[in-house]
């Protein structure tokens, strides 16, 4: 086995503490920058000294005679995860989410580096658990949920991948046009966009819409469907506003561009790496047949 465990500092631990140091040039100087902000430099190096304990112990857990790597989140889309690894993700739940999408079934163990600032939603293990999962989950005797990951499809080819949830719309916020069809209703929307969530997915972003308007979309975090929301939905005598809202099984939710420039396709927050989505192409979406393997006890 090769237990392969990115990983990702913490927010103003790690990162925090390399970015001040580069932009500028002295620890003296990073120190007065960061206190005319009203933060500590003591304090982001306490929480990097913190996370590479922990990254340290996670190391030392691994059992003697597996091979392991270090993969950081920035090397990821680079990385080639062999079907046997079982990947240790130290860092937030949004590392979590990342690595999913570059997996194929491999079990993952999310570590905690500091429980008492995240929430561990999906890296929910503490590191003094490693020991013990990391064999029990090559012998199959870990407790596994098995989270379902949105997929969108488009006309081009393209694929992306998402753990909590895929976005279409208008990168600058502007109204974003579209025809949206599901089963046998379509119609033209003008909208602020479409989020189409999992149910992991769905205690987040996709919450907050379903809280403002009242639309409820149940989802278990293990089922094998998702939900489809639009966001402030303008209907006018071109558009209109009657799909709002929905669960997607075994049909899909299909969005075709009317946008000239701007439109755009990205998944779990991740704005940069969008896909264009500009006038005529085509989005096809709904639960995808991979899924994340998490281990939770």
């Amino acid at each position: 086995m090769r237990p392969a465990p990115p990983c990702a500092p913490p927010r103003r631990g790690e990162a925090g503490a390399r970015r001040a140091a580069a932009r500028h040039a002295t620890r003296g100087q990073a120190k007065f920058f960061l206190e005319s902000r009203g933060q500590s430099l003591g304090e982001v190096e306490a929480r990097h000294a913190r996370f590479q304990a922990v990254l340290a112990e996670a190391r030392a857990a691994v059992p003697a005679g597996w091979r392991q790597t270090l993969a950081r989140r920035a090397d990821l889309d680079r990385f080639l995860f062999a079907p046997e690894d079982v990947v240790v993700a130290v860092g937030q739940d949004g590392l979590v989410a990342n690595v999913a999408k570059y997996l194929d079934g491999q079990p993952v163990i999310g570590v905690n580096p500091a429980p008492d600032l995240y929430d561990g939603v999906l890296a929910r293990i503490a590191v003094a658990r490693l020991g013990a999962l990391l064999p029990a989950s090559v012998a199959g005797a870990a407790r596994i949920e098995r989270r379902t990951m949105v997929q969108a499809v488009l006309d081009g080819g393209e694929r992306l991948l998402a753990l909590n949830e895929i976005f279409v719309g208008h990168r600058g916020h502007q109204s974003a046009r579209y025809r949206i069809e599901t089963g046998e209703a379509a119609e033209d929307q003008a909208s602020s966009g479409v989020i189409v969530a999992s149910g992991t997915g769905a205690t987040g972003w996709a919450r907050s819409i379903s809280e403002a308007t009242g639309l409820g979309v149940p989802l278990g975090a293990e089922e094998a469907a998702v939900g489809y929301w639009v966001r402030e939905p303008f209907a006018s005598v071109a558009t209109a506003a009657r799909l709002r809202a929905g669960k997607l099984a075994a049909a899909t939710l299909s969005l075709v561009s009317r946008m000239n420039e701007g439109g755009v396709v990205f998944a779990d927050g991740i704005e940069q790496d969008f896909i264009a989505f500009d006038w005529g192409r085509r989005v096809e979406l709904g639960p995808a047949a991979r899924g994340l393997n998490l281990v939770v006890q």
